[in-house]
């Protein structure tokens, strides 16, 4: 029996979870020291690189001292809190950790909340003691006011706390002792994680999470909580509803050995392994005992709060880029997605080749857009609706907890901002020279606040929310104020053209760009939208006078990102995703089809 510490990494985005990660991996020798490994081993799809966040926790194996240490890296976005709760799971402990000059952000507080209330005990880590200006002994107190507010046990209280800088791989019970590498960490680990406990008796395993492979199909992923495992013997698999029983066979079992994979004949109880072979499973379903199955208590998944219609591409330029176009593709795709993704949910929309699409926010929802695009789908995603449910009789919206971090010159106008989109100001702090502002905020006026308050801000304003509960409607909230330049042709944009509109307001196109009739090519300057026509040249004559070429100088279009595009359109038009565009575009196309609407 190998000596065993489950442990989960949990964190704020950007304190440096996966960099952490990182070093444990080198620490652990699992490459060959001539091989090239790169920075953020863990992050390998090229969403989670581009974007430096992770989305999808995975798990390695280190093996310190004769004991194998499991670790997961977790995601530290709200949006992805699906994927953090069901993975707490399989940890016996946590570590946390923190930017020893941020300090416990709300993400922290989410994660650690849902740790605490399953018993896990945490080390705490304070990161980047590196930076200028970082505060560690301040933070050390942050992270026991907040563990004492969540309600922690006097075990819990009682947590070691490391304090180095995973970036350059150095971890130490002293901040101002610098060590040579992460040893204390992992000595910390060994001493003060609980090992899994070993129960006796038929087996019991919660799926918590799935891999895909293109050989052996589905495997599922878990924690063997009691009993033992073998390759080939037959089990029950316990469906989530607590009635289904459908019985199976384990066709291969492995476990997690260093960033790979390793098959294995027999799994003791407290294992994180990995089953083949088994059908129709989705997480949260329990593997138990041929004869007399016990299914285990399944997890329970936080509600989606936002929902989005997606269609297929009917635009005049539909199918130039992307291979998959029909209804058909995308049905197929989103169901393959509901499989692995536990906080999505879809419904049939209002037409035949229509869905709407549930999820946990804007960045949840762009994240699979994003995928499918570069799968090669194309398709038309309308604006993000927030869910509203009815409690007591009474309408009720999701409520956010907004937390800004800001110099202090621009305080006053982040405030405005929220305030008039129903936010509501809860606290204020300031650290340094920078001002913490804390609101409670419907979910509807997050929706296109982030680009605004950059541009506000110049850029400093660091902001981050999560969902807080569902509370009584707080009444309209005024968006976008500006309408839009709609093309009136399909054919060229033409510079000509665009310099003779430019007073009209900002352009999202460039010159001898291709455009069709009803796309949105810009933001107008007033309130209603107007029709352009870009398509238009220059007529030439034979005579020519000195002043007649004059020098067209056109300022640069605005060139949208996914989320700003969904943020950004209004109701009645449409995002077109194809693999190499992202264009806007009305719903109806023809101008006298959305004059008739309007009547």
């Amino acid at each position: 029996m190998q000596k065993i510490r489950n442990i989960a990494i949990i964190a704020h985005v950007d304190h440096g979870k996966t960099t952490l990660v990182d070093k444990m991996i080198l620490q652990g020798h699992l490459f060959r020291d001539n091989e090239k490994k790169g920075e953020l081993i863990m992050d390998n799809n090229d969403l989670e690189r581009e974007r430096g966040i992770t989305i999808l926790s995975k798990n390695v194996s280190v093996v310190y001292k004769d004991y194998k240490i499991n670790i997961i890296d977790t995601p530290g976005h709200s949006d992805f809190g699906g994927e953090v709760e069901r993975v707490l799971n399989m940890a016996d402990g946590v570590l946390l950790l923190v930017d020893a000059f941020e300090g416990t952000m709300p993400q922290t507080r989410f994660v650690l909340q849902k740790a605490l209330a399953l018993g896990k005990k945490p080390i705490v880590v304070v990161n980047k003691v590196d930076k200028p200006n970082c505060r560690p002994e301040e933070v050390y107190e942050q992270v026991f006011d907040l563990m004492f507010t969540l309600g922690a046990t006097e075990e819990q209280l009682d947590f070691v706390t490391l304090y180095g800088s995973a970036k350059q791989g150095w971890m130490s019970h002293v901040w101002k002792e610098r060590t040579s590498d992460i040893t204390p960490l992992l000595d910390a680990i060994i001493d003060n994680i609980p090992a899994p406990a070993v129960v006796e008796g038929t087996p019991q395993l919660l799926i918590t999470s799935l891999e895909y492979s293109s050989y052996v199909g589905r495997i599922a992923i878990g924690k063997l909580t009691r009993g033992t495992l073998k390759a080939g013997m037959p089990v029950t698999l316990a469906k989530r509803d607590g009635k289904t029983m459908i019985k199976t066979r384990i066709k291969d079992l492995m476990v997690f050995e260093g960033l790979a994979k390793t098959k294995v004949e027999e799994v003791q109880c407290g294992e994180i392994c990995a089953l083949v072979g088994i059908e129709g499973f989705e997480i949260g379903d329990t593997i138990c005992d041929f004869d007399n199955p016990e299914p285990l208590e399944p997890i329970a998944i936080d509600e989606p709060t936002m929902s989005m219609l997606f269609t297929i591409n009917d635009s005049p330029f539909f199918g130039k880029d992307g291979k998959y176009v029909t209804s058909r593709h995308i049905k197929e795709r989103l169901d393959r997605e509901l499989e692995k993704n536990l906080a999505l949910r879809v419904q049939p929309g209002p037409s035949s080749d229509s869905f709407i699409v549930f999820g946990r926010g804007v960045l949840h929802l762009s994240v699979l857009i994003e995928t499918m695009r570069r799968e090669g789908y194309e398709l038309q995603v309308g604006q993000p609706q927030v869910i509203i449910k009815e409690i007591d009789g009474q309408k009720c919206e999701p409520i956010e907890e907004l937390t800004i971090d800001l110099p202090e010159e621009f305080a006053g106008k982040a405030i405005e901002m929220v305030t008039k989109r129903k936010g509501s100001l809860v606290n204020m702090t300031t650290v340094h020279d920078r001002q913490r502002l804390e609101f409670e905020i419907p979910s509807r006026g997050i929706i296109g606040l982030r680009s605004n308050l950059l541009t506000a801000t110049a850029g400093e304003a660091v902001m981050s929310h999560r969902l807080k509960d569902f509370e009584p409607y707080k009444g309209e909230i005024e968006m976008r104020i500006n309408g839009s330049l709609i093309a009136m042709e399909t054919g060229t944009a033409y510079a000509y053209a665009i310099n003779k509109l430019q007073d009209r307001g900002t352009f999202f196109v460039s010159p001898q760009e291709e455009i069709y009739e009803g796309q949105v090519v810009g933001e107008s300057t007033r309130s209603d939208d107007i029709v352009v026509n870009l398509t238009k040249s220059k007529k030439l004559t034979n005579m020519r006078a000195s002043g007649s070429d004059e020098k067209v100088s056109i300022a640069p279009p605005v060139i949208f990102s996914l989320e700003e595009a969904l943020e950004y359109i209004k109701e009645d038009e449409y995002v077109e995703v194809t693999p190499k565009h992202i264009r806007l575009r009305k719903i109806l196309l023809h101008e006298t089809d959305r004059r008739r609407q309007a009547k």
